[in-house]
């Protein structure tokens, strides 16, 4: 097992004490399938590491779910806005798969940063790559669904093996039946 939470990232190398920090602050918490890290109206107080597993974090709309993001091992999780705003959230994060993650809270977070400004890069590191993958999906939303489809089968292939096709449908603003057409093709 790598060491949990951030060193997996390889964003830099973390000092030893910045690591004895981590090893004493990280917290863990087991998801079942189906369970839900966030619901609506709850406001985001964690931010969690996934170690292994996969979420999914989606809204409602007219009753129906709007599939955001999925996430899997080494990847972070939590609703941006909510969490750094400390405000209810308008998302919901569930697991789509039993999940393992280790988490810290909004305190701790804001505490790491201060005495380890090395934390610093690896938020800026996160928040930058969560920051790159909404803009390219709001380009690709702007595409015929062939092109969603190929982007999906080009930069997110392992989606196609672990993840139902209406979610996938929903993540690239398509219908499930057309999702299905496309992939049968």
């Amino acid at each position: 097992m790598q060491e949990p939470g951030p060193s997996q990232y390889k964003v830099q190398p973390l000092s030893s004490d910045l690591q004895e920090h981590l090893r004493k602050t990280l917290k863990s918490k087991t998801l079942a399938k189906n369970e839900y890290l966030l619901k609506e109206g709850d406001t985001s107080r964690r931010v969690s590491f996934i170690e292994s597993g996969l979420l999914r974090c989606f809204y409602l709309s007219k009753g129906k779910d709007v599939n955001r993001w999925f996430m899997s091992e080494g990847d972070v999780v939590f609703s941006v806005s909510s969490f750094y705003m400390q405000q209810p959230s308008y998302e919901y994060i569930q697991a789509l798969e039993p999940s393992q993650l280790f988490y810290i809270t909004h305190d701790e977070l804001y505490e790491i940063y201060y005495r380890f400004p090395e934390f610093q890069r690896i938020g800026l590191v996160l928040t930058g790559k969560y920051y790159l993958l909404s803009d390219q999906l709001s380009f690709v939303k702007s595409k015929p669904p062939r092109e969603r489809y190929e982007w999906l089968v080009t930069n997110q292939q392992e989606l196609l093996q672990r993840v139902a096709s209406k979610h996938l449908a929903s993540y690239l603003g398509i219908t499930s039946e057309y999702f299905s057409r496309i992939k049968r093709k």
